[in-house]
């Protein structure tokens, strides 16, 4: 994902890159939950609260590049449909697919799922929030962690 506040040649394309880049972010994310949802039958409230919260800066921060570029809300709104409709379908895969297969599988797939989270949150949204609080970025980032760390507890 591109960052929204660096001006691009091509308005358009940028926009579509965000758009490209939210789906290709979600998918996996969206297989995440539907692969907790193999073992023991419930969605893991960490899980799914680490995805919401990490989605939130970065659903706002894109749709800002959007507007930026000149996207009318409606276009925006159904974009953003699109994106819902697509990541809910990936967790239904996720558990339908996933629970047919061995376990070692699932655990590789589900590794894989968490790496492309943690690459999204080194590589786009921690330069870009230490660029904009420089030093409580970090501080943030040990806070996050630790509620994700006692969420997965419950």
């Amino acid at each position: 994902r591109k960052r929204s506040d660096k001006p691009e040649d091509d308005d358009e394309n940028n926009a579509a890159a965000i758009a490209v880049g939210s789906v290709i972010d979600g998918v996996p994310e969206s297989m995440a939950i539907g692969l907790t949802m193999i073992s023991g039958g419930m969605i893991s409230t960490a899980t799914v609260i680490a995805i919401f919260l990490s989605n939130i800066p970065e659903g706002l921060s894109s749709t800002r590049g959007m507007k930026k570029t000149g996207w009318k809300p409606v276009k925006i709104f159904s974009l953003w449909f699109f994106i819902v409709v697509i990541t809910s379908l990936s967790a239904v895969a996720g558990f339908s697919v996933f629970s047919h297969l061995p376990v070692e599988l699932t655990a590789i797939t589900l590794a894989v799922a968490a790496g492309g989270i943690l690459a999204m949150l080194v590589d786009t949204m921690i330069p870009e929030a230490f660029a904009k609080t420089h030093n409580l970025a970090g501080m943030v980032t040990v806070i996050g962690f630790t509620i994700s760390f006692i969420l997965s507890k419950f």
